[in-house]
């Protein structure tokens, strides 16, 4: 996966004498004369994917399907006063036995298509001004992400202004998310509206501090059926989130910790929900280069939503599936995740990664929500208990070459007492393999 957006990919190492060459030279940074610079660059990939029970349907379900994706960006600098990026992209799926996902297909539309412009200078770093199609990505992205995994990857649409020193990224956005439509242009969503300031501090090497305040203003209305039942995270509501984290390293101990508080209003209750996001890890000084973390993530839920307050947190726009498990099952909402992660590196051009997550509710009588944070099921009884279940994952990647990627993955999850009771017969699991190319 590169979860990083391609503009900020950079390929100013061709201008060093004596760098190593590639066939794709010719297609980055070519001069047009003392002021202009122009740059290609594309990725392509295929995913086979073997679902069990997927989506935790109870109707003994499975699902093969086939991913293909195309990627394709220009880039168009004058000096360094203006830019001009634009990505195409091109998502296509077949075979699968269920209904494919919104975001499982996207045929021929734009990822990216903004314009940079060069401000000023504060404190020897430029400011610029950021307008168009533009993808967001944060800190840890548990809040903001490219949510590189799903096969079209997530965008919005609006302006952002950005400042950056060795020092300082600091970042003010508005935007809107954009709606994928799979035949027709993507147009932006009237009835969201995302805004915030983001800010990062490297004070020394290897330790980082972001500081945020996001809100997303969601004018959209729930349904009678979803506002009786309690499920109202989708709509109509202002979510307010402050929230910072530190990470680093000492010597070779890892840490990090994040917490996020919300507040504001939702279907016509007062909101006041956190999140708490915390690890240790260590970095083995031995061949292989291994290295494990320990874990702990929650995300508040609500006990009843007749009380005037909700109080289940909002994840907003997340790379879930990295954290919280790959079956994509648990999202950062009314959740506890007790988890553990070690990777290696068996050869250097290979990379092992294995997680192991215990999942609970944080609140019996919340529902419990998927990745994408659509409620799944509830007990309004609680008698169900509280553990979800336990998942185990493990993903090989192979660095082929320069441009290629082999990406081998299987998960498992058995399923707790809360599933068993709402999903009876439910044992899911993930099998997939990817090839990846890119320029």
């Amino acid at each position: 996966m590169l979860t990083t957006p391609a503009y900020d990919i950079d390929f100013r190492y061709l201008a060093t004498p004596g760098h190593e060459k590639d066939i794709f030279d010719p297609v980055k940074r070519i001069n047009f004369g003392d002021d202009w610079l122009l740059s290609f660059g594309g990725n392509f990939w295929y995913r086979y994917t073997h679902e069990t029970d997927s989506r935790l349907n109870t109707a003994d379900i499975n699902n093969d399907f086939h991913l293909l994706r195309t990627r394709f960006h220009a880039d168009l600098w004058y000096r360094d006063r203006v830019r001009l990026f634009a990505e195409l992209l091109d998502a296509r799926a077949f075979g699968s036995e269920l209904p494919p996902l919104i975001t499982d297909r996207n045929h021929a539309d734009f990822l990216n298509m903004f314009t940079d412009i060069k401000l000023v200078n504060i404190n020897n770093g430029p400011v610029y001004i950021r307008v168009g199609r533009q993808e967001l990505m944060y800190g840890s992205q548990r809040l903001i992400s490219t949510l590189d995994w799903v096969n079209t990857r997530r965008t919005f649409q609006g302006v952002k202004v950005f400042w950056r020193t060795p020092e300082w990224d600091v970042d003010a956005f508005w935007t809107r998310p954009m709606i994928t439509e799979k035949g027709n242009v993507d147009n932006w969503d009237t009835q969201q509206n995302f805004f915030g300031l983001w800010a990062t501090n490297k004070p020394q090497p290897g330790h980082t501090i972001d500081l945020y305040f996001l809100s997303l203003i969601n004018d959209r209305n729930v349904t009678p059926a979803n506002l009786l039942a309690g499920n109202i995270l989708q709509a109509n509501a202002d979510t307010h989130t402050l929230g910072g984290r530190f990470a680093g390293n000492i010597d070779n101990f890892l840490y990090e910790l994040e917490g996020m508080y919300q507040f504001g209003r939702r279907s016509g209750l007062d909101v006041s929900a956190f999140a708490v996001a915390t690890g240790i890890g260590y970095r083995l000084p031995l061949p292989m280069n291994p290295q494990g973390w320990i874990r702990y993530d929650f995300a508040s839920g609500d006990s009843r939503h007749t009380d005037g307050r909700s109080n289940t947190f909002n994840q907003l726009f997340p790379f879930g599936h990295y954290y919280m498990g790959f079956l994509d099952r648990i999202g950062r909402q009314n959740v506890h995740d007790f988890n553990a992660q070690f990777t290696m590196h068996p050869m250097p051009w290979i990379t092992f990664i294995t997680q192991y997550h215990r999942f609970y509710l944080a609140n019996e009588r919340d529902f419990l929500y998927n990745a994408a944070g659509l409620a799944t099921f509830r007990d309004v009884t609680g008698q169900s208990g509280s553990h979800i279940g336990d998942e185990v994952d493990f993903r090989l990647n192979l660095h082929v070459s320069r441009h290629q990627d082999v990406l081998v993955g299987y998960s498992k999850m058995w399923s707790g007492d809360f599933l068993k009771a709402q999903a009876p017969g439910v044992s899911p699991d993930l099998f997939y393999v990817q090839y990846n190319f890119r320029f």
